[in-house]
C-alpha cells in the first residue's frame, strides 16, 4: 500500500490525486492551498497540515477551527497546540507517512463527524424552534379560548396567524346562512390587517364560491396555498380568480397567498383565515416594488402546518363565541321580555326597570374609578356590572305576584270603591227626593199650605247640599295626600250617614274598608296593600333563583332582594344592616330611589326636579338609610344623565 511523505507531498498534486481517488471520498473537492490540502463536501471541510506547516505557524490550526472546519494534523503536534487539540473541534492526528487509504479513511471520518455535528447542530434548531412554535400554539390556543367577545377574537385570531406564518397582510372571513342551503350561503368579510400600510375597510359579503380562493377553501374545506396569485389568475386550469381591486386601489401588491378553514366542532366551515405575503424577513415593509420582489416569498409547508393547527383551535373558539353570543341574545331576549311584562301589569312605571339599571351600572363604573375614600379597593369588572344590570333589569320581576289592581293603585279607593260610593250617594239623593215627592203629596192631601211645602223643600235641599259635601269631602280625601285630624273625624262623620236600600234596611254611606282607605296617612295604600306590595322582593328572589345563572352571575337573585334593605336595618324583607348588604344593592337602592322621585310616568305624583331629587337622598342619607359616599359620588358624577341619554 503507498505511503505519502507528508512534508513532500502535501503541496504537491500526488496527495490531491491519492485523495480525489480514494472511494470514500468520490463526492468531494479537493484544493491545494500554500498551507495545505482542503477537503470539501458539502458544507463540511476539513483541512490538511503538515507539520512543517503547524510547526512554524501554530496560528494555522487555531485559523482552521475558528473556521469552524475539521483539522487533520500530518505529524506530531507541539505541546503548544495540545489545549487546542483538546477542545471540541473536529482534529485528527495522523503519523507523516502514512498510507493513502488510511488517509482517506481519516479524512471521510473528519468530514461524516462534521456533517453529524451539522445535523444535530440543525436537528436542535429545528427542536428549539419547535418547542417554541408548539409553546406560541399553546398560548395562543389559551389567548384566543378565553376570548368570548367575537371582534376581539377575531382580530386575534388574524394577528396571531400573520405571527407564526410571517405574513404581511391577512383577513379574515365568517360564513353567514344555513349551511344546507348552499345557495344562500354567504362569507362576510370582517376585518383586515396590513404591517406596511394603512387603510380604511368595510365588512362586505362574497358568496361562497369557487369564484374565490377563500370561497374555494370554504366549500372544499381544505388549504389553498397559491405562490403568485397573478399566475394562478392567468390559470383557466384553476376554477378561481383573484379581484385585483385592491391591489389597483391601495397600490400594494399581493403575491403569494394562504386560504384555511376554519372547522366548527360540527364539521362546517364557520370562516376562512385568509394570509398575504410570506417575507423572508417578517419585521421589513413592504412598500416599493422591489421590497415585494426581493422580501415575498410563498407559503411553505411548515406555513400550512402551523396555520392549520392555529385554525383548528381557532374554529372551535370561534364557535363557542358564537354560541356565547347567541346564548347572550338569546338570555337578554327573555331578561327583555320579563321586564314588558312587568311594566304591562304596571304601564305606570314604563321604562324604570331600564333607567334604574342604567343608573345603577353608571354608578358603580364611577365607583370602580374613584382612588381615596372608603371604596377606593371596589372593582366592578365587565361581568360585575353584567351582573348587576341583570339584577337591576330584574328588581322589580316579583310584582307579577301582586294583584294588579295594587299595583296600579293610584288612588286610597280603587275605583269600583269610588264609583260605588257615588252610586250610594246618589241613590241616597233620589230617594230623598222621592220621599219629598211622597211627603208633599200626603201634605197637600191634608190641606197643607205653601209654607209647609217649602219647609219639606229646604229639608230636602239641605239633605242633599250635604250629601253633596260629602262626596266632596270623599273625592277630596281620596287623593294620596295628607290629611289632617279634622279630616279623620269628617270621615268618620260621613260614614255614619245612613240611607234606605231598595230592600228598606238602613245602610251606611261609608263601609269600614272603605273608611279604612280614606283614612290613609300617606300616600294610596293600606297597611296590608303595603305589605303585598312589599312582598314583590320575595316573588322576585323566589323566581330568580330559579335560573341557573352560572358562576359570573350567581350573586343576581341576592342583589335584586336587598334593593330595599337600608343601612340601619329598617329595610325589607330581612331587615338587615349595611355590613350585610351587598355593595351592589346599596348601588342599586340609590338609584331605584332617584328614578322613583324623578319619574314623570306616574299618575299619583308629579316628578321631582333633579336638584330636589338629590336633595332627597341626602335626607335618606340623614336618616341612615342611603350610603353617604355613594350618594356623593351619584351626585358629583351627574349620573343622572346616564338615564336621561336614554330617554
Amino acid at each position: 500500500m503507498a505511503s505519502l511523505d507528508a512534508d513532500r507531498a502535501l503541496l504537491s498534486s500526488e496527495l490531491r490525486d491519492a485523495l480525489v481517488k480514494h472511494p470514500k471520498l468520490h463526492e468531494a473537492s479537493v484544493e491545494l492551498s500554500a498551507d495545505g490540502v482542503l477537503v470539501q463536501r458539502g458544507k463540511a471541510s476539513v483541512q490538511l497540515l503538515a507539520e512543517a506547516a503547524f510547526t512554524r505557524e501554530p496560528e494555522l490550526v487555531r485559523a482552521a477551527i475558528d473556521s469552524a472546519a475539521g483539522v487533520l494534523l500530518l505529524g506530531e503536534p507541539p505541546a503548544i497546540l495540545i489545549d487546542v487539540l483538546l477542545g471540541d473541534a473536529p482534529v485528527a492526528v495522523l503519523p507523516q507517512n502514512v498510507s493513502e487509504a488510511a488517509l482517506g479513511l481519516a479524512v471521510h471520518g473528519l468530514l461524516e463527524r462534521l456533517e453529524l455535528r451539522a445535523h444535530n447542530k440543525s436537528r436542535d434548531s429545528q427542536l428549539t424552534r419547535y418547542r417554541y412554535e408548539r409553546g406560541e400554539l399553546v398560548e395562543i390556543a389559551q389567548a384566543i379560548t378565553r376570548e368570548r367577545d367575537i371582534d376581539r377574537l377575531l382580530n386575534l385570531i388574524l394577528e396571531k396567524s400573520r405571527y407564526v406564518t410571517g405574513a404581511d397582510a391577512g383577513s379574515i372571513y365568517v360564513t353567514e346562512g344555513d349551511a344546507d342551503d348552499a345557495q344562500g350561503r354567504r362569507m362576510r368579510f370582517k376585518l383586515s390587517q396590513n404591517d406596511s400600510m394603512r387603510y380604511e375597510s368595510a365588512e362586505f359579503v362574497i358568496p361562497v364560491s369557487m369564484e374565490s380562493i377563500a370561497g374555494t377553501a370554504a366549500l372544499t374545506k381544505q388549504i389553498i396555498n397559491v405562490a403568485d396569485v397573478y399566475v394562478a389568475d392567468a390559470d383557466d386550469s384553476l376554477p378561481y380568480g383573484f379581484d385585483e381591486s385592491f391591489d389597483k386601489r391601495t397600490g400594494y401588491r399581493t403575491v403569494s397567498m394562504l386560504c384555511v378553514p376554519m372547522i366548527s366542532a360540527e364539521d362546517e366551515v364557520i370562516g376562512v383565515i385568509q394570509l398575504i405575503n410570506k417575507k423572508r424577513h417578517p419585521p421589513t415593509r413592504l412598500h416599493e416594488p422591489e421590497d415585494f420582489n426581493a422580501q415575498v416569498i410563498p407559503f411553505d409547508a411548515r406555513s400550512e402546518e402551523l396555520l392549520s393547527a392555529l385554525a383548528a383551535q381557532a374554529g372551535i373558539a370561534l364557535e363557542n363565541a358564537l354560541l356565547y353570543k347567541e346564548i347572550r341574545v338569546i338570555f337578554e331576549g327573555f331578561v327583555r321580555a320579563s321586564v314588558q311584562a312587568i311594566e304591562q301589569r304596571d304601564p305606570t312605571t314604563s321604562g324604570h326597570s331600564q333607567r334604574v339599571s342604567l343608573l345603577s351600572t353608571g354608578l358603580a363604573q364611577m365607583v370602580d374609578r374613584i382612588d381615596s375614600g372608603p371604596y377606593k379597593d371596589a372593582k366592578f369588572s365587565r361581568r360585575d356590572l353584567q351582573e348587576l344590570e341583570y339584577a337591576a333589569l330584574l328588581h322589580d320581576f316579583g310584582k307579577i305576584g301582586v294583584r294588579e289592581q295594587v299595583l296600579v293603585k293610584a288612588k286610597k279607593l280603587y275605583p269600583h270603591e269610588h264609583n260605588a260610593i257615588r252610586a250610594r250617594i246618589d241613590f241616597a239623593m233620589k230617594s230623598a227626593e222621592a220621599d219629598l215627592l211622597a211627603e208633599k203629596v200626603a201634605m197637600m192631601e191634608q190641606g197643607a199650605g205653601k209654607s209647609d211645602l217649602d219647609a219639606a223643600q229646604g229639608r230636602f235641599e239641605a239633605r242633599k247640599q250635604h250629601l253633596l259635601e260629602a262626596w266632596a269631602m270623599i273625592d277630596r280625601a281620596n287623593e294620596p295626600t295628607v290629611l289632617s285630624e279634622g279630616d279623620f273625624s269628617r270621615i268618620a262623620e260621613i260614614g255614619a250617614l245612613g240611607y234606605i236600600d231598595l230592600e228598606g234596611s238602613s245602610r251606611t254611606l261609608l263601609s269600614d274598608a272603605e273608611m279604612i282607605s280614606l283614612k290613609i296617612t300617606r300616600g294610596s295604600l293600606s297597611p296590608s296593600e303595603i305589605s303585598e306590595i312589599r312582598s314583590h322582593v320575595d316573588h322576585t328572589y323566589k323566581f330568580l333563583t330559579q335560573i341557573p345563572w352560572g358562576k359570573s352571575m350567581k350573586r343576581i337573585p341576592e342583589i335584586a332582594r336587598a334593593h330595599h334593605e337600608k343601612l340601619n336595618g329598617q329595610g325589607y324583607p330581612l331587615g338587615v344592616a349595611a355590613k350585610d348588604i351587598p355593595l351592589p344593592s346599596k348601588i342599586m337602592t340609590i338609584a331605584d330611589i332617584y328614578d322613583a322621585l324623578t319619574a314623570s310616568d306616574r299618575p299619583y305624583k308629579r316628578a321631582l326636579a333633579r336638584d330636589r331629587a338629590l336633595q332627597i337622598l341626602g335626607f335618606e342619607v340623614k336618616d341612615g338609610n342611603l350610603d353617604a359616599e355613594l350618594v356623593r359620588i351619584f351626585a358629583e358624577a351627574e349620573v343622572h344623565k346616564m338615564a336621561d341619554t336614554s330617554t
